[in-house]
């Protein structure tokens, strides 16, 4: 009886052999792994690599290929190529340059003879100073002062610092660089106070007080 069970089982056995039914050709397996390997485009795609050049070419690809860019994208790339053509060698390379200073605000300013443009780490001052009309007066007076609006445009970098810091720091980098356009120029700007550092910052706090002179509530009990 053993022995037939035993017999049954080899029979049944070597009816599912697994070199029955592989083919003798040299084929290779099915394997969905091995056609994403094939293919490699959706495994690719996600890659760090491919989206950093992805996104390092837009929106200047997309202009290209014509796909939908807003037109923010478009102006921030064609001002700020715009400046870069106008300012040969950078910032340090030009002559008539000035650095101002407000709070923890640093503007460095370049002028150059044009039509009254005024561009802030290049994108249009109105549109960086949200339309503030103070701020926008305070990086106008320079030039209004000495009637050079529409005589030259203004290139900038500001950091550091709030809008309000930045702006009047941006007024006293203009007034500087004005003084290399003339010595004469010192008078009236000077008459106006345009060549005087604000030193003004916030008083440090003190220990034992909440802020730099506010004591906490008096208690007598």
């Amino acid at each position: 009886m053993a022995t037939s069970s035993l017999s049954s089982l080899t029979v049944a056995f070597s009816s599912l052999s697994f070199s029955s039914h592989v083919s003798s050709s040299n084929k290779t397996l099915y394997s969905p792994w091995i056609r994403r390997r094939r293919t490699a485009s959706p495994l690719l795609w996600n890659s760090p690599t491919a989206i950093a050049s992805s996104t390092s070419s837009f929106p200047i690809a997309a202009v290209s290929s014509g796909a939908a860019v807003s037109t923010e994208d478009l102006e921030g790339v064609s001002l700020e190529k715009y400046v870069k053509s106008r300012l040969p060698g950078g910032f340090a390379a030009q002559r008539l340059i000035g650095t101002g200073r407000r709070k923890c605000a640093i503007a460095r300013v370049v002028l150059q003879e044009g039509t009254g443009k005024l561009v802030i780490n290049y994108r249009d001052a109105k549109e960086y100073l949200q339309g503030n009309p103070l701020w926008l007066q305070y990086i106008k007076t320079p030039l209004l002062t000495l009637g050079f609006e529409s005589s030259y445009d203004v290139f900038v970098k500001a950091q550091g610092g709030g809008l309000s810091g930045q702006a009047q720091a941006i007024s006293l980098g203009i007034a500087r660089a004005l003084l290399k356009v003339s010595e004469n120029h010192r008078s009236p700007l000077k008459k106006e106070g345009l060549l005087t550092r604000d030193s003004r910052i916030v008083e440090r706090k003190k220990v034992g007080l909440k802020k730099a002179r506010k004591a906490p509530q008096y208690s007598k009990r």
